[in-house]
């Protein structure tokens, strides 16, 4: 068996791969920072714990699970950058966290403008490792594997239905909503459509290499590139 790619074109889209995942923690990170409201998955999870023997820990994994499953269910495969998502995400908060130079804004205007910047973080990371076709990360991938089958609407479109459908289950269970949930339900679907529409980027036109298929028994150059249809 042999590597699907050369190995150096490998080594170059899990490093293009990594660096998206760290901008798009950045962003993430920000969002938090902006002190203004949970995300609208950060709700759900809190409401599923008010009602089922689940910790808010717990709540989350579970959800993240479901999230997964759905995506393979919809056909989207688990990539590497999956696992750089898991791997880079959470580290980069904690990093930066430590350093003590962002503390929790205190004022509603900033921490919305805060949180936009980093919704506009959170698109570029993707704009930057989807092109690598190496899977998205959890909901990412939620949202391109929804998107292909809701092909009319646009990309951010969907994004927002997805982020709302969360954010209200969740409201519906119990869980806390703050006026940031609600420009985070909107609001990132609307950047990322902004920045992907400049970029003249579509997600849904990728097709991505799961972690099964970097391996194969065909010579390398039979597999040809994977970043397009």
């Amino acid at each position: 068996m042999r590597l699907t790619l050369p190995l150096p074109a490998l080594l170059r889209r899990v490093l293009t791969a990594a660096l998206g995942v760290a901008v798009f923690a950045v962003g993430n990170f920000l969002t938090v920072k902006a002190n203004v409201g949970q995300a609208p998955w950060n709700v759900l999870c809190m409401g599923l714990s008010l009602h089922l023997p689940l910790s808010y820990g717990a709540a989350t994994v579970t959800i993240s699970l479901l999230i997964v499953l759905t995506d393979l269910l919809l056909g989207e495969p688990i990539g590497v950058t999956m696992l750089l998502d898991t791997l880079i995400v959470g580290p980069v908060f904690d990093l930066l966290d430590s350093f003590g130079l962002m503390p929790m804004l205190q004022s509603l205007w900033g921490g919305l403008a805060l949180m936009t910047f980093g919704m506009l973080l959170l698109a570029v990371g993707q704009l930057i490792y989807m092109p690598a076709c190496l899977g998205c990360g959890p909901r990412a991938a939620l949202t391109v594997g929804a998107g292909k089958r809701l092909k009319r609407l646009p990309i951010g479109v969907v994004e927002i239905l997805i982020q709302s459908s969360a954010c209200l289950i969740g409201w519906l269970l119990g869980g806390g909503v703050g006026i940031g949930t609600l420009w985070f339900a909107l609001g990132n679907g609307m950047v990322m459509q902004a920045v992907f529409h400049i970029a003249r980027f579509e997600p849904r036109g990728l097709v991505h290499l799961g972690i099964h298929q970097l391996v194969a028994r065909r010579p390398a150059a039979e597999a040809g590139e994977s970043c397009e249809k």
